[in-house]
């Protein structure tokens, strides 16, 4: 039992190694050969981990060639617009200039339910108010409202709207960020001043604390801490 489990660990970290190095996308994002890989990965983790007769370097070198497989494509992508075509498909325009290409849709087998539920779901309730309805190869829809249907930006208005950069985060779930200082400008006496001001004893009672680019310090106590004022 005791070696079943350790096999089963050493696959794991195995498998999440191989996915890091795969690079970053959400499931939903994958192209098909992405996919296809990490499907067959979970499966040849499953072998070693279930038989311990299996020798782990037996499911380890086909995942290892697997990974390889999957960055010497992603690299080849980037090289070859035709090798991308072929891997990953091109985009495919379901509605354009306010009208349904239909043979697109059946093509690419979606339900017209589907892509009038997709608009819906962008507050698009009206097919002659979209522009351009494109298939992504990713399987995703992107939707582009036509010009006169489109919320109205800073922009439009000839405005000019201050810079609004990332927050800082300073803590976090009771823990000190302490690069957060550097960033900012700030020093650990401003900080501190801040926390008593929303009558916390410290840093471990902060559940966030951010700064935005306004200089407004945005702070939350942890929820038990918060109560016993509360109640006191």
């Amino acid at each position: 039992m005791l070696i079943t489990a350790i096999r089963t660990l050493i696959l794991y970290f195995f498998v999440i190694t191989a996915l890091r190095l795969m690079g970053k996308r959400e499931i939903g994002q994958l192209q098909p050969f992405e996919l296809v890989v990490i499907l067959m990965i979970s499966d040849l983790a499953a072998i070693p981990s279930e038989d311990v007769g299996i020798p782990l370097i037996s499911g380890i070198i086909p995942m290892m060639v697997l990974v390889l497989m999957s960055i010497s494509l992603s690299y080849l992508e980037l090289k070859s617009e035709k090798a991308r075509d072929i891997l990953n498909g091109t985009p495919s325009i379901l509605i354009e200039r306010g009208r349904i290409v239909e043979h697109e849709l059946v093509r690419n087998r979606l339900p017209l339910t589907d892509l009038v539920e997709e608009l819906r779901m962008r507050s698009i309730p009206n097919i002659a108010d979209v522009e351009f309805a494109i298939l992504e190869t990713n399987g995703q829809i992107s939707v582009l409202p036509k010009s006169s249907k489109r919320p109205v930006t800073p922009e439009d208005l000839k405005l000019q709207p201050a810079y609004e950069g990332l927050p800082i985060v300073f803590i976090m779930d009771g823990i000190l960020q302490e690069s957060a200082f550097a960033l900012s400008g700030k020093d650990r006496a401003w900080l501190d001043k801040q926390v008593k001001k929303h009558q916390l004893k410290g840093i471990e009672e902060v559940l966030f604390a951010c700064l935005d680019s306004s200089d407004h310090l945005y702070l939350q106590g942890k929820e038990r801490y918060t109560k016993k004022k509360q109640q006191a």
